[in-house]
């Protein structure tokens, strides 16, 4: 056994070859012990353990800065830098982080949670050592999906002029959380496997072999010519590659080679996803991230579906069917057809479903394009997603008052996934933009009628916000209604206590409300639907009759939903309140389940029954 020996890379200095490649095996066997009973990112990890283990036999890690794109190709990574025995903690409250967390390791140089980060850290990180007269060495590793993002491509140009010693490594597996799309990727990878590509380049080389002096410079040229990175080349690096990303044998004299060299280098690796795991071969995208345990031998989950849809899966059939009777209805998305359910609107309108790769700010700005002619683009992001095109959204969309809808998965917290990934700022950052409509559903009936609500809103902008997971297990209408817009509704009636609530949180102040009646208090909530504009009709005559108003939301309160209610009635003059927001206090909230995260924020029942406890007595 070599796995339970490795607790820093130093230990990997005394491994031959052959031991190394054992420790792979080994390394394969239990990520997928832990990961068949917890979720977390699956096949990507698998075809980067060689990868892994090769730059930190040949890096002097931690001095040497290993700098990992996003996080799901790194659980290697984390097995080889002293995590191994908290692995089985991962993604669970109190447990280590899904993603790079510079607060968790110093092998966790940049912390990542978003995609094509990598390069441009890499390139500071390189600068930053130059200036300080320092010489270890700096490596960044992307995969091809990342390389999708624009940023990756400034970052490529930038270090290119700059000329710093540094290392990128394109791991390359056809792949960023679905298939990777592009017309860079499918030349990429169609000229890198293509029989005849290949056999010309052997050739080529074969021949250069026979050739005198003088013309061996020729035929050089005629063979650089063939490679797949030539585009890097001209961005000012040299390239090396494509070599097996999962032959130690390969990996580990070429990065012992390059790590002589001066100079931007990329060296483009090819990983095979789900490597070791036949299911994850097989359906590397199915196996992408899992979600709970599942059973080794067959692949198949041991949890049964739930039997209430999710949000994702109400918000797609949705859409779907109404667009049917609206051929201006077309689907955008980022790299996420599966996560936001656009897969199946493409599957029943292919012409009419558009995935950017991941790249939110040309989605958004393609989504407004779209609208200045006349469609009727739906953005499909998840909300943690979309703070990367802020100012797309801002200057691209609400400005020019474009009626592009927005609907974002995976808001509020999203649980193991941690600080990057909640998206609890969607409210506090739209609703400071004008021309921006922002609504969120108590439940998955009210969210088909904010999906046919967005549909027939051709004023400008609008939004509507959802979580992750299943349903409250409401039944769903037949036909989804419109709402009118900016309009909330009354939910229960009461006198001594006003809950205002918003989005998921409208069930847990019914909750509450129900405790309270039950001691002697009687309270009203009112489910707002709508952040902005905010029912002030409605709201407003409440707060000053009542005079306790409790507001409580799944997301930021500075700036967010209970913000807008206080400057609402700091507008209207009235006084003589007791008001508390309830939500997500100004800090990042770790990874955790979301339930246990809501109690430990105050923002569930409890916390609702306890505010207003506080204002009675």
């Amino acid at each position: 056994m070599f796995l339970e020996k490795i607790n820093s890379p130093a230990d990997l200095k005394k491994l031959e070859i052959s031991e190394l490649e054992a420790l792979a095996e080994e390394m394969r066997a239990y990520l997928l012990t832990v990961l068949s009973e917890h979720p977390g990112h699956f096949a990507p990890n698998f075809g980067t353990v060689e990868l892994a283990i090769a730059l930190h036999k040949v890096f002097d890690t931690p001095r040497d800065k290993v700098v990992w794109d996003i996080g799901h190709q790194a659980y290697p990574h984390k097995l080889l830098t002293g995590r191994r025995d908290a692995f089985p903690t991962l993604r669970q409250s109190g447990g280590i982080s899904g993603f790079l967390s510079r607060a968790e390791s110093e092998y966790d140089v940049f912390g990542a949670g978003h995609s094509s980060t990598s390069i441009a850290a890499a390139l500071g990180i390189a600068t930053a050592r130059d200036l300080i007269n320092e010489t270890y060495k700096v490596v960044a590793i992307i995969g091809d999906g990342g390389l999708t993002g624009g940023m990756a491509f400034e970052a490529l140009n930038t270090a290119g002029d700059f000329k710093n010693d540094m290392l990128v490594i394109l791991n390359d597996n056809n792949m960023s959380i679905s298939a990777t799309v592009g017309a860079f990727s499918k030349h990429f990878h169609k000229l890198t496997s293509s029989p005849r590509y290949n056999l010309l380049r052997s050739r080529v080389k074969e021949l250069m072999n026979l050739m005198p002096a003088d013309a061996k410079q020729i035929a050089r040229k005629i063979e650089a010519s063939l490679k797949p990175g030539t585009l890097f080349e001209e961005f000012g690096f040299r390239y090396f590659g494509p070599l097996d990303g999962n032959d130690l044998e390969a990996l580990i004299p070429v990065l012992t080679g390059i790590r002589s060299l001066s100079g931007p280098i990329l060296l483009h690796v090819v990983t095979e996803k789900g490597r070791g795991y036949a299911p994850a071969e097989e359906d590397p995208v199915g196996f992408y991230s899992v979600s709970g345990p599942f059973n080794l031998k067959t692949g198949k989950t041991i949890k049964p579906k739930p039997p209430t849809p999710s949000y994702t899966e109400v918000f797609s059939r949705t859409l779907i069917e109404l667009a049917k009777r609206d051929a201006r209805v077309v689907g955008v998305t980022a790299a996420m057809p599966g996560g936001t359910g656009l897969d199946k609107f493409a599957n029943a309108y292919p012409s009419r479903c558009f995935d950017i790769g991941l790249a939110e700010q040309c989605a958004v700005t393609f989504a407004g394009g779209l609208a200045a002619q006349g469609m009727r683009p739906v953005a499909a992001i998840y909300s943690t997603f979309l703070q990367r095109s802020y100012d797309q959204v801002l200057h691209d969309v609400c400005i020019q008052n474009l009626p592009v809808i927005f609907a974002l998965d995976r808001s509020g917290l999203v649980g193991a996934d941690g600080p990057t990934h909640h998206g609890v700022f969607d409210f506090a950052y739209l609703r400071s933009i004008p021309n921006m409509v922002v609504m969120a559903p108590k439940d998955e009936n009210e969210l088909q009628s904010m999906v046919k609500t967005a549909l027939a809103y051709e004023d400008g902008p609008i939004a509507f916000r959802y979580p992750r997971g299943t349903g409250v297990g409401v039944k769903i209408a037949a036909e989804p209604q419109a709402l009118p817009i900016g309009e909330s509704e009354i939910v229960r009636e009461g006198e001594d206590v006003l809950v205002i609530a918003i989005g998921n949180r409208v069930y847990p102040a019914l909750e509450a409300a129900q405790t309270l009646g039950d001691i002697g208090i009687s309270t009203a909530v009112v489910n707002a639907r709508f952040v902005k504009p905010l029912d002030t009709a409605t709201i407003l005559p409440l707060a000053e009759r009542i005079g306790k108003v409790i507001t409580i939301e799944d997301g930021v309160i500075m700036g967010g939903f209970g913000s807008a209610v206080l400057e609402a009635l700091a507008a209207a003059g009235i006084a003589n309140l007791q008001v508390t927001n309830l939500g997500i206090p100004d800090e990042f909230i770790e990874h955790g389940d979301v339930q246990h995260l809501h109690a430990l924020y105050q923002c569930d029942a409890d916390a609702v029954v306890r505010a207003a406890q506080k204002m009675i007595a």
